[in-house]
């Protein structure tokens, strides 16, 4: 699997251009420690009309970093391809934890999923945004195909858990105000 993927990161080499190199090295750069989604989260919760969207989002954002980070990351251990080619010249300062799966895509695409899940608009913008961060991370060598797939599929999966917990206290006081 690794030769085959390896072969895909490599094919997507070819695409390199100047323009594209930096546009793809800043794009990344917002799914650095989810620091754009966590600043959208924290942009909901000061509104009072967004609020619950925010804690949808926080509720996610903290799912996905205690497991993608927390738990998946250190089990796995996946080496990242950039130490399997070690020919690759990267255009960005190279990360310090595991390969699988991609945190900026789960984190980007937990925030989507939250998005969606709570019927916001929004979630066609922030996946298209999502997408491109998730593609970087493929074209900047960081991450292997399947590392951006996990995290897109698991990042869905923790905007779903994210809007469930989000709403778990205001049913909570709901019964507590009906009983």
């Amino acid at each position: 699997m690794n030769a085959f993927e390896i072969g895909i990161l490599n094919a997507i080499q070819n695409l390199r251009a100047p323009a594209l190199d930096t546009f793809m090295s800043l794009v990344t750069r917002l799914g650095d420690g989810g620091i754009f989604w966590i600043l959208l989260t924290l942009l909901f919760l000061i509104f009072p009309k967004t609020r619950r969207l925010g804690a949808a989002c926080a509720a996610a954002l903290l799912i996905d970093v205690v497991i993608c980070n927390g738990i998946i990351k250190p089990l796995v251990a996946r080496t990242r391809p950039y130490d399997v080619n070690t020919a690759i010249v990267l255009l960005v300062p190279k990360p310090s934890d595991y390969s699988f799966p991609s945190g900026h895509s789960a984190a980007s695409f937990t925030v989507v999923g939250a998005l969606y899940f709570r019927r916001s608009k929004l979630w066609i913008p922030a996946a298209a945004l999502a997408t491109i961060i998730a593609a970087s991370r493929l074209y900047l060598y960081i991450h292997y195909p399947t590392d951006v797939l996990a995290g897109i599929v698991l990042g869905i999966i923790f905007g779903f858990l994210g809007v469930r917990a989000a709403d778990w206290p205001f049913k909570i006081a709901k019964k507590r105000r009906n009983s």
